[in-house]
């Protein structure tokens, strides 16, 4: 089994969210996948099995467990099947169904990728369950961002999406992990969203991640496309539109995020991010 590491979202292998990539993995069980995670100890590797009809099965796994889908790692597994076979378009067969994503060259020859997520959705957040987030949070309802109601967003996972007012409020995290774990477990959340807003287009954006044993990711595809979805449904976008998603600046590993949002109710989101081998 041959292992690949990547950082997505970033051209700079200090910024961006770090990956494992196996292009190969016909053979392996669950258990080798989750071993191999947990040695790497980034928040998800990809493990690939080639099919017979071109398309490309593929599970991750954080170092705690399998998740249905992880929109960094597929950008990096994207990055990296283009180098080795060539840019173009891929079919990626995972938990959450098919996911479309093309590959290209930019004008400075770097490779980049962009995946169509499945049909997004946003549910509210039960008052309760929403208390009990910002308490393990240590945020103040007060310091939230009126105008981008908390909401649970899907487009592949679900994240709860939280709106701070100031940036200094993003900057400041330090949460009770244990206990948010729990809170996530029950609910079945993958990341919590926590966002500021700098412009209607432009956002800063930290995740919570204890389900993955981390702490903070710093870049989330995943996450990035359910939020997509959110802004839509929630009519807080001229449409069609692109948003920029800055994340991970907070914990030195700065990567930018594109995320384009068609006009189509339901359709699904554009995610967009470039790649680098470690």
């Amino acid at each position: 089994m041959e292992i690949l590491r990547y950082s997505a979202f970033s051209l700079d292998p200090a910024g961006g969210n770090p990956a494992g990539v196996v292009l190969d993995a016909s053979g392996a069980d669950a258990a080798r996948m989750l071993a191999v995670a947990a040695e790497l100890g980034y928040s998800e590797t990809a493990f690939v099995t080639p099919r017979s009809d071109g398309s490309l099965g593929v599970r991750y796994f954080s170092p705690l467990a399998e998740v249905p889908f992880c929109g960094h790692a597929t950008i990096a597994t994207a990055v990296a099947y283009a180098q080795r076979h060539g840019v173009g378009n891929l079919l990626l067969r995972t938990r959450i169904g098919d996911v479309p994503v093309a590959t290209g060259r930019g004008g400075d020859g770097a490779i980049s990728a962009t995946l169509t997520s499945v049909a997004p959705t946003s549910v509210v957040i039960a008052r309760r369950d929403l208390a009990e987030l910002l308490r393990l949070l240590r945020w103040p309802e007060s310091d939230l961002d009126a105008a981008l109601p908390p909401r649970s967003a899907y487009a592949g996972n679900w994240h709860p999406v939280i709106a701070a007012g100031s940036r200094a409020r993003l900057s400041d995290l330090d949460y009770d992990m244990p206990a948010l774990a729990a809170l996530m477990a029950r609910k079945e959340w993958t990341t919590i969203h926590l966002v500021w807003r700098e412009s209607p287009t432009v956002f800063h954006v930290r995740n919570a991640f204890p389900p993955g044993g981390v702490v903070e990711d710093p870049a989330t595809g995943a996450a990035a496309a359910a939020f997509g979805g959110y802004l839509r449904e929630l009519g807080l976008l001229d449409l069609p539109a692109t948003v920029t998603v800055h994340q991970g600046h907070d914990m030195g590993r700065p990567g930018t995020i594109t995320v384009t949002v068609p006009a189509e109710p339901g359709s699904g989101i554009r995610v967009s991010g470039s790649a680098v081998r470690l």
